[in-house]
């Protein structure tokens, strides 16, 4: 899968992503404890939707102008995170997970971004430049261990890779076991697309046998039946969510599912334990 994110800023996969991760670290922040948040997979941080990328997929139409479209208010705090970088009432730039992030930091909080390509890493610095964040340029999985256990009590780690490399999953699913021992406690998030069903169940049947926990899967799923061959929708694993997180799901995630289903379709959107 060849995945340059200024081609899919803004599709429907950011909206889920981006809603929850919002509604994610909320939940956690009912608590006054700091949190140390790290994005291992930055990109960019900042992606203009009238670029050539972006105009040339389109995919921004069927995801957040269908959400500003949409009047559902439990998409309004996703909603503010996007107008937080726009002057205009319809978007022409759209934040990254870096600078979503960043909106939501507290002064007891901290930002840890990583993004090992370094022209990416270049557009980083400068979109993050007067946000208090600590940049790397470092291969993702060794900077995911070596940063566990986070500094303060509580923290999350966001993994959004590519899936560029045919062993990506094997590495995620590697990682998260090492991971898990050393900061069995900490929140991650893992993003992944949803294209092949039975490679998807075969690998949520590998990270099943981790043991590990309180493991969630959300999945959106765009059309009522899988179409070959191509994005049929994408998900993100969650290992520890908060209870006020899951409490609060249910419509959320039918809010999503109303505002992004493409026409013709109802689409899905699920939220089922791996493990609990």
């Amino acid at each position: 899968m060849n995945y340059r994110h200024s081609f899919h800023a803004g599709n429907s996969a950011d909206v889920v992503k981006h809603c929850l991760l919002i509604a994610l670290v909320g939940a956690l922040q009912e608590k006054p404890s700091a949190l140390t948040l790290i994005d291992t997979h930055a990109g960019c941080g900042l992606y203009d939707l009238s670029g050539d990328e972006a105009r040339r997929t389109g995919e921004a139409n069927a995801g957040v102008l269908r959400a500003f479209a949409d009047a559902s208010p439990l998409l309004d705090d996703y909603r503010a995170a996007v107008r937080a970088v726009n002057d205009a009432a319809e978007p022409q730039l759209y934040p990254g997970s870096p600078h979503i992030l960043a909106q939501l930091l507290r002064e007891q909080d901290g930002l840890i971004l990583n993004e090992k390509h370094p022209e990416d890493a270049r557009f980083l610095r400068g979109a993050m430049r007067g946000m208090p964040a600590a940049i790397h340029e470092r291969d993702a999985y060794e900077l995911w261990l070596a940063l566990l256990p986070t500094r303060s009590p509580r923290g999350v780690v966001l993994v959004d890779p590519p899936y560029e490399q045919t062993d990506e999953r094997a590495r995620i699913t590697a990682t998260l076991a090492a991971a898990h021992r050393k900061w069995a406690h900490g929140v991650t998030v893992i993003w992944y697309p949803l294209k092949d069903r039975s490679v998807h169940e075969d690998w949520k049947r590998k990270l099943a046998r981790l043991g590990i926990p309180k493991f969630l899967s959300v999945e959106h799923w765009l059309y009522d039946a899988d179409q070959p061959g191509i994005y049929n929708g994408a998900g993100l694993f969650i290992i520890n969510p908060p209870y006020a997180f899951t409490q609060a799901l249910p419509p959320r995630l039918e809010a999503l599912r109303a505002a992004l289903a493409p026409e013709g379709h109802r689409g899905e959107i699920t939220a089922d334990w791996v493990s609990k």
